[in-house]
């Protein structure tokens, strides 16, 4: 099922989140749904708090790339990051309409689970490295606006305020937290 995404200014994007167990009530279903969110939405990464679960758990499908990763990252927790920096235009699904510069490590090590449990450890570089740090961010309760100069989000203040009051609609599902 096809969730709709919290839009920028929603709480859930900035509430802790806990972690995952098997026990998790509708697990499975939930990472269905998001499966089917983020394809629906043509996005290639989406966390649990960007659909009102207030959940460690984000998924990531870069397609575009020459290593293509299509996966679940459960209780993830970034244990390395590069001394090496790049800066590349970013967007996100809450926040749509526009993408800005962010500048993030070029690797990263992160240690989570996959959707059956199983801890791995692994080394991620370029494109993918970039959208598991924007997931992750999400699971943090950071939006990638917050790495941002505060002079460029004070001139971005009046375009977020129209996402958040759903003047912005794009093509898929969305949960505006004001009214016009």
């Amino acid at each position: 099922m096809v969730r709709p995404i919290l839009a920028y200014g929603a709480p859930g994007l900035r509430q802790p989140t806990r972690e995952v167990s098997r026990d998790t009530p509708g697990l499975q279903q939930l990472i269905n749904d998001m499966w089917q969110t983020l394809d629906n939405a043509g996005g290639v990464g989406l966390a649990a708090p960007q659909i009102g679960q207030a959940l460690r758990m984000f998924l990531v499908d870069n397609r575009e790339a020459v290593y293509h990763i299509r996966k679940v990252f459960i209780n993830a927790s970034i244990v390395e990051y590069s001394s090496t920096v790049c800066t590349e235009e970013e967007g996100c699904l809450s926040i749509p309409g526009f993408a800005v510069p962010v500048t993030r490590p070029d690797s990263i090590t992160i240690r989570y689970q996959d959707e059956i449990f199983q801890t791995m450890t692994a080394t991620f570089h370029g494109m993918a490295a970039r959208i598991i740090q924007h997931e992750y961010d999400h699971v943090e309760g950071i939006l990638y606006l917050d790495r941002l100069p505060s002079l460029s989000r004070t001139l971005l203040r009046r375009k977020l305020q129209e996402i958040s009051r759903g003047r912005f609609r794009p093509s898929y599902p969305m949960q505006f937290p004001l009214r016009s």
